[in-house]
Formats: structure tokens, sequence, C-alpha cells
């Protein structure tokens, strides 16, 4: 175990570090009981959410509570959950994979799931003391209890922890006393406990507490909010008037709600990948059957390459989000046993190896929420005029999923943050940026070489690409880092042009090594669509890299820098074999289209 753990790669490091397909963990890798949990849960999906997508559009609260309560008996609200506390102690790929089957049918539920399970449980979870975790964790996780998270407030947005509301210590030292406002409360309208952050005295860091829900003890519950999507997602304001709450409900210690924040928000954010995953494969699934019967001028509109197109690109971006998620998913599991093999707690060990893969957890939420996006709005483009009708399921597709780029922190901030958080770790030596980043300084001094590679292997220049590709982030951001120092967090535009090339990085090279590893094991020709994906996705991420690398070393270069840095970016961007677009998109809608489903 201890080699193991010494080449276990850490958050960030695939920027600088060769992975090996054999080491990525891909939705092929699945454990029988793992496949069989897949069944369940979309059998459960396929009964009680498809056949009533008219009840959540028409706001049918009390059936998004029906369906949980069932959920929880069903034992799906307690997978991430010890089975000490009534739950199912299944692993983080698990817990992703729940998450995943049970959020593609409507917003509403992923939602409802989502808060419940993740920031309504898992605080109490991970930092409840034992006799809270015995308390409340085991009615949060049959489903007898729902859960919810109270932490933004009127004029707070992004700014977790400028939150108003306060918490006062009574004189008897036995209760405190919290008076606030918090806003966009989700299962605020049928939750039994809330998670409340609120401010002792003028703490520089907020405090998290478990205030159950009685409202005879000063809580007050605003209107259901209108909203654009999600509409049976029960989303309220809740006020707090001299609410006692006693001290033992204090979660963690005095101002360490700040950090509970932070640390639900990453796990938050994968999971949010997740929840737009099956989303993604029912909307291609619907659109393709849609294409397949509609015709026009006496053809299948399926047989359009205006269509095809769509099609093509929606699975590609489908195929990548998947393969991004469970790799990350896998080496998150994996840093939470080798830290529970160290012999830190379920708890510890669990925090520990989520915040190790920060970046990548922000990077999967920006990535997956806006491909989300895209598939809806693209289903609803192949439905033509129909597509805009409620009577079809794409208009309310596309509303559900535009919130998916502001909770969990917006995809601006998640941009952001996935470069800052990488810089940090470089600077604390846990990525090693500096050496690679000068090194590529020293290769644009250099002369290329002019040999002829060998490409005969799969994936051998693919792979070549992606090597060159991390030299245009790293010859990005480290001469940004270098410009700029610590006030590179200032050039918002600059962090942003800089993430979309780490994300289109993580997302490509995830892609490749995914069927990479499965061509190795059943054959290439096994793979043929798979591969034209990877290859379809890289090409696309090379053209995005090529643009954000433009545009950010032109906000900060000039003279002879710049035109040395912009002639390395097009030896970096330059395929020596271009890919025939049309044809591997072709490739991807004769699949899709003959299998009359999202197939991969």
């Amino acid at each position: 175990m201890a080699t193991e753990t010494k080449n276990m790669i850490r958050g960030g490091q695939f920027i600088v570090k060769e992975t090996q397909a054999a080491d990525v963990f891909t939705p092929e890798d699945f454990s029988e009981e793992q496949i069989m949990m897949k069944e369940s849960v979309r059998e459960f999906v396929d009964k009680e959410i498809v056949p009533h997508r008219e009840r959540f559009e028409k706001k049918d609260y009390a059936y998004t509570e029906e369906v949980m309560r069932k959920a929880g008996e069903m034992g799906f609200l307690g997978v991430a959950v010890p089975t000490e506390y009534d739950g199912m102690g299944m692993g983080f790929v698990s817990t992703m994979l729940v998450c995943d089957y049970i959020s593609g049918a409507t917003g509403s539920i992923a939602t409802a799931f989502g808060a419940h399970t993740g920031i309504g449980t898992m605080p109490i979870t991970l930092y409840g003391t034992e006799e809270q975790k015995k308390k409340y964790v085991p009615k949060l996780a049959t489903g007898e209890w729902f859960g919810a998270y109270c932490l933004t407030e009127p004029g707070a947005g992004s700014d977790a922890n400028s939150g108003k509301t306060k918490a006062v210590l009574s004189e008897d030292g036995k209760h405190y006393s919290i008076s606030g406002q918090k806003m966009w409360i989700s299962n605020a309208g049928f939750c039994s406990v809330f998670i409340v952050f609120a401010r002792i005295e003028d703490d520089k860091n907020i405090t998290g507490f478990i205030v159950e829900n009685d409202q005879t003890n000063g809580i007050t519950l605003g209107e259901e909010e209108k909203k654009l999507g999600i509409h049976a997602s029960s989303t309220r304001q809740v006020f707090f008037n001299d609410c006692k709450v006693p001290v033992e409900n204090m979660l963690a210690g005095r101002g360490e709600g700040f950090k509970i924040a932070m640390n639900a928000l990453n796990v938050g954010r994968i999971k949010l990948a997740a929840a737009c995953l099956d989303a993604q494969r029912r909307v291609i699934s619907l659109a393709t059957s849609y294409a397949n019967e509609r015709e026009q001028f006496n053809t299948p509109i399926a047989k359009f390459g205006a269509i095809r197109k769509k099609l093509a690109e929606m699975a590609t971006n489908a195929y990548v989000g998947e393969s991004a998620s469970y790799r990350a998913a896998k080496d998150i599991e994996n840093r939470i046993h080798t830290r529970q093999e160290e012999g830190a707690s379920f708890a510890e060990a669990e925090l520990k190896g989520v915040e190790e893969f920060a970046i990548e957890c922000s990077i999967l939420k920006v990535a997956v929420s806006e491909d989300m996006q895209n598939c809806a709005d693209e289903g609803i483009q192949i439905y033509g005029g129909m597509g805009f009708s409620a009577d079809t399921p794409m208009e309310a597709a596309w509303r559900d999923a535009r919130i998916s780029r502001i909770y969990e922190g917006t995809n601006e901030i998640n941009r952001m943050l996935a470069v800052g958080m990488l810089v940090k770790k470089a600077m604390k030596g846990h990525v090693n940026l500096l050496e690679p980043a000068m090194a590529v300084g020293n290769e644009l001094m250099g002369i290329p070489s002019f040999d002829t590679p060998d490409y005969s292997e799969l994936f051998a220049e693919e792979k070549e690409m992606l090597v060159k590709l991390k030299k245009v982030f790293l010859m990005v951001a480290g001469s940004a880092v270098q410009k700029f120092g610590t006030e590179l967090e200032e050039n918002q535009q600059l962090l942003l042009a800089a993430s979309d090339i780490l994300i289109e990085i993580y997302m490509a090279e995830s892609a490749i090594l995914r069927t990479e590893k499965n061509a190795a094991r059943h054959g290439a020709d096994s793979q043929k669509e798979q591969i034209a994906m990877a290859q379809l996705y890289l090409y696309q991420a090379t053209k995005i890299i090529q643009a954000r690398a433009e545009e950010g070393i032109s906000s900060f270069a000039e003279g002879d820098e710049q035109r040395m840095m912009l002639m390395g970016l097009k030896r970096f961007t330059k395929y020596v074999n271009m890919p025939n677009i049309v044809a591997l998109r072709d490739v991807v809608a004769d699949k899709v289209t003959s299998s009359n489903k999202y197939p991969f």
C-alpha cells in the first residue's frame, strides 16, 4: 500500500504529470454492486418521476416530498452515510453514481436530493459530535426527516463569509439566540432540520448550528419563490427571530462555519457535475428519438447533416463529462481510503480526500453544467417549434439546467478558484508548476524539432497534443504569475482565460484515457465511436485553448515577449495530421441514431 500511496496522484497534478490509462477509473469499471445500484435508481426514476413530469412543472411540492420519502425508503438518501447511522456506507464513486442517475429526469428532484444528501446531511456526518450524529443522521439517512442548508443571505452573494445573521449566547450559557434572514433555501418548505450559519459577536468567521424547524421557536418561512426552473423544488426565505438553539447544537467549533461551508461546496461541486450527466443522456435520447420520427421533405431529420452534427456533439460532451467525473470521483475515493489506512476517522478522511481534489471539483462543476445547458438548448432546436412548447420535455430541461451554472458557487467564481487553488498548491510545494513552466520558457527559446514523429499507436498524436496543450497552460499561467505575483487574482479576465485552458485539458485527457483503457481491454474496433468522440473533443478543446491563450497573452505581454509566446502557442496547438472533423461526427451520429438513444 505504501508504494501505491507514493505514486498516487495529487489534486491538480494532472497539469504537470502524464497519467496512464490503466490508472484511471472509468464507468466501465463499475462493480456488479454498482451496476445493480444504477439499475435500481434508474428503475425508480422511470417509475416515480418520468410519468409525473407535469406535476413537477405545476409546482407540486407535496409530490417532491413524497418522492424523496420513497427514495429514503429505498436507501438512496443514505448511500454516503456510514452504516452505524443507518446509512449504506458506500464509497464515493457509488454516491456519485446514485446522484447521477436520480437527478436526470427533473431538476426539482435533483435539487431536493442534492440539498438533502449533500449540504443538508453531510455537515452533521462530517463535523457533528457523536451525540449530534446519533440524534440526527439516522433520521436524515432514511428520509424520516429532511435537511436544508441556510447560508445565503440578501446581499451576500458569492461571499459566503459575509453573512449578518447573529448568534448571541444567553446569560446562563445554555443556548444561543439566532436572528437573521436567509434566502434561496432549498427544501425549506418540508425540512425538519436546518444547518444555519451565524456570526457570534464580531468573530472573523461564521459558526454553524443544527437548528430544528420548530416554527414556535422564532422561525418564519417566506412564500415559495417564483423561479425560472426547478418548479417543484421548495425554495423559500427563512427568517430567524430570537430562535433559541441549545449550545450543544453548535457544529464543530466557534468560527468553524466558513470551513464547513467551503468543504460542503467542494463535495457539492463534483456532485453537481454528476447531477448533470443523466440529464444529458435523457435529453440526447429524447432528441434522437424525435429526430428519427420527425420527417421533413420525406426524410427523417436525423439523416440531415445539421441535426447529425448536433447529436454527435451532444453525445461527445456527455461522454467526456462522464469520463472526467468518474475519474475524479475514484481519485477522491482512493485518497479517502489512504487517509483511513493512515488512521484518520471516516469524517476526516472524507474531508481531506475531497479537499485534495477541490481543483477538479471546480473544473467539473463548470464544464458539465455548461455542457448540460448546451445539450438542452440543442434539444429544443432539434424539436424545432415543438421544443418551445411546454407539452414536450425540452423546455423544462432547458429551464432546469440554468440554475446549475449558479449553484455551488457561480461558474465564474469556480473558474477563478480552479487556477487560484492550483497556484496556492504550487506555492505549498504540492504541485511543481515552477520547473515545468521554466522548461517551457527555455523550449520557446530553442529550435523546434522537424522530425516526422511515429503516430502508429492509438492516440499517439492525441497524447502528444495533450503534452503540448499543458505547455500552453504553463506558458500562460507561469508568465502571468511572474508578472502579477499575489495580484494575479485581481486580473479576473486573465484568470478566466487560464481556467478555460485548464478545464479543456482535464476534460479532453479524461476522455482519451478512458477510451484508451477500454480499447486495451476490448480491442480498438469495439471503441470506434468512443475513439471518434475523444478525437473530436480534443480538436475542439485545442481551438478553445488557442483562442483563450491568445486572449491571455495579449493581456499581459507585448513586443518581442508577445511575439515569442504567440509563436510558441502556434507550435503547441498545431496538429501534424489534422483530423477529419465531419467524418468523426458522422461516426458518432451513426451510432446514436441507429441506437435511437444515448448508447455509450
